[in-house]
């Protein structure tokens, strides 16, 4: 058993596996020959969204992998820009389309205010709003188009805005989570409520690289510092989602089969 045949459990039962490719700022052709190399080394789980604009390379790569469709799972995400539930209809019948796998595993909300507001969103919190394009998530989860349901970059007040007015709850909350950069009121409001969550940028888009402390703690274990990121979250019941279009890195991403002592886990959650 390694951790890429390993699965978490969603709220409504499915299975997603422990460990995905991660394709934020990928290009098509990167990609697809990413998620072709993650494919082939064992990977079941890739990671798009339709702000990425490369759902297409993905579904392609999967398509052309011989692999079984119920064998992949597929995470997507409605761009936070739509706030309307035409536009989020839409989005996920377009993605449908881009993807050509006929469903998808797990569809988040990419964040509960437009990017350009999420700093700052004046007088607009957007609760209205993302509870528009939830009930498009939940006509979508009901009518079979997605197998599951989530949201990305919410806080406690985003989801208990869906807890409180939705008629399901997110099964998922993906957002940013790596050694230096924690949540742990976020993340246990989640687990409390059955949501799963998922860290983006596990190794800190590159910035934990060269740290020599990190560098000390990974040495005892014979893993690279990224592995050790990588290892950080699933000690913690997060699905990590590295990302990387170089074999070498994708491969190495996914070797993460050893424990990191409490007493470790205790110095990095210092950082």
């Amino acid at each position: 058993m390694t951790v890429l045949t390993e699965n978490f459990r969603l709220a409504n039962g499915n299975l997603i596996p422990k460990l995905a490719l991660g394709t934020w700022q990928s290009s098509v052709a990167e990609a697809y020959e990413a998620s072709k190399i993650a494919l082939a080394n064992g990977y079941r789980h890739i990671d798009t969204a339709a702000a990425y604009h490369n759902e297409d390379a993905v579904g392609k790569a999967v398509r052309e992998s011989g692999l079984p469709r119920e064998e992949v799972y597929i995470t997507t995400k409605v761009p936070a820009e739509l706030k309307t539930y035409q536009e989020a209809v839409k989005s996920i019948d377009n993605s449908l389309k881009e993807l050509d796998l006929g469903y998808i595993d797990l569809i988040l909300i990419h964040a509960p205010r437009p990017w350009s507001l999420m700093r700052d969103s004046g007088d607009n919190d957007f609760k209205k709003e993302n509870l528009e394009v939830w009930r498009a998530l939940e006509e979508a989860y009901t009518d079979g188009k997605v197998k599951a349901i989530g949201v990305s970059n919410f806080s406690i007040d985003d989801l208990q805005n869906i807890f409180d007015h939705g008629t399901m709850k997110p099964m998922a909350n993906q957002f940013i989570y790596h050694i230096g950069r924690t949540d742990d009121e976020l993340v246990a409001f989640c687990q409390d409520n059955d949501v799963l969550v998922e860290g983006y940028s596990p190794i800190g888009t590159g910035r934990l690289l060269g740290n020599t402390e990190l560098q000390a703690i990974a040495d005892k274990y014979d893993k690279s510092i990224p592995q050790l990121a990588i290892r950080y979250l699933l000690e913690k019941n997060i699905l990590p989602l590295p990302k990387s279009v170089h074999e070498k890195y994708i491969i190495d991403n996914a070797k993460v089969d050893f424990e990191i002592t409490p007493e470790d886990m205790a110095t990095l959650d210092k950082f």
